[in-house]
C-alpha cells in the first residue's frame, strides 16, 4: 500500500528539531510520496535538506497568498524560470485569503493571474489556496482557463456546487484533516464526487486529522485522512489509497509505483 501527500510544508521550522524521526513515521505508514508547495522565494532552497530512502519528495515554485504584500511575484519572469526547472512538478501554493486581512485583496488577485499564466507556459499544475474567497478564486480561474489550466484546490471544504463548479473547471480537489472534524459537512460533499479528481493531502504542520487535531500535523497523519475518505465514499481502503496516488501521479506528470 503506498499513499502519497500531495501538500505539506515539511520544510517549516516546527520540523526542525525532529524532522528525520517525522520522515521515518511517514515511510511506516505508508507515505511513499509527498508533494511540497512553496510560501515564498525561498522555499524551494529550504525543501533541498529532506532526504529519505523510501519517500519521494516534489518542489514546487510559487508565492503564498498571505505573503503577497512582501513577496507579490512582480517579476514574472523569475517565477517562470524557477517553475520551468525541471525539478519543480507544480506552481504554487498561490490563491486568495481574506481571513486574515482584506487589505491586500488586489495584489493577491494580481499574483494569481501570474501563478496562472505562469503554469500555463510551463504545462505544470496551479496549487490553490482559498480561505473566504470562493467565488472570487473560482470566478479567476474561469477568467484564465483556456483549456490548458489544471491545478487542485487544496484544502477543499467547498459546496456540492462549488466542487462541481471546480471540477468543471479543470481542478482536483485536495482533502485533508478537515474532513475528519465533526460538523465538517466535508464528509457530505467529498461522497458525491467523483473519486478520480481527490487527492489526500496533509498541509502539515497545519490542520492536523482527528484523532491527532491540535497537534503539529505530520505527514505519517494522511493515513488518518485517508481512512475518513474510504469510509465516505465506501471504497476498500487499499483500493482509495491506489486511486488517490495514481491521482497524483496522472495529475503531476510524476511516477508512483
Amino acid at each position: 500500500m503506498v499513499l502519497t501527500d500531495t501538500h505539506c510544508h515539511l520544510y517549516l521550522g516546527k520540523f526542525t528539531e525532529d524532522l528525520q524521526d517525522v520522515l521515518q513515521r511517514a515511510a511506516d505508514a505508508g507515505v511513499k510520496h509527498i508533494f511540497l508547495p512553496s510560501i515564498d522565494w525561498n522555499s524551494p532552497d529550504r525543501m533541498d535538506r529532506l532526504a529519505h530512502p523510501e519517500i519521494a519528495f516534489y518542489k514546487m515554485a510559487g508565492i503564498h497568498p498571505c505573503d503577497v504584500a512582501e513577496n507579490l511575484p512582480a517579476d514574472e519572469n523569475r517565477l517562470y524560470n524557477l517553475a520551468a526547472d525541471d525539478n519543480m512538478v507544480a506552481v504554487g501554493e498561490t490563491g486568495l485569503d481574506y481571513h486574515w486581512s482584506r487589505d491586500y485583496m488586489r495584489e493577491q488577485k494580481q499574483s494569481l493571474k501570474i501563478h496562472c499564466r505562469v503554469a500555463k507556459a510551463v504545462k505544470k499544475p496551479v496549487i490553490l489556496h482559498n480561505r473566504d474567497s470562493t467565488s472570487d478564486l473560482l470566478d479567476l480561474i474561469e477568467s484564465e482557463q483556456d483549456g490548458s489550466l489544471r491545478g487542485i484546490w487544496h484544502c477543499f471544504t467547498g459546496t456540492a456546487d462549488e466542487g462541481k463548479r471546480a471540477l468543471d473547471l479543470g481542478l482536483y480537489l485536495g482533502i485533508g484533516g478537515v474532513l475528519t472534524f465533526k460538523n465538517s459537512n466535508v464528509d457530505q460533499v467529498v461522497k458525491n464526487l467523483p473519486p478520480d479528481r481527490l487527492l489526500l493531502e496533509t498541509d502539515a504542520p497545519f490542520l492536523a486529522p482527528e484523532p491527532k487535531r491540535g497537534r503539529r500535523n505530520e505527514p505519517s497523519y494522511v493515513i488518518h485522512t485517508a481512512k475518513k475518505l474510504a469510509e465516505v465514499t465506501e471504497i476498500p481502503f487499499k483500493e482509495l489509497a491506489r486511486i488517490t496516488t495514481e491521482n497524483a501521479a496522472r495529475l503531476f506528470g510524476v511516477e508512483t509505483q
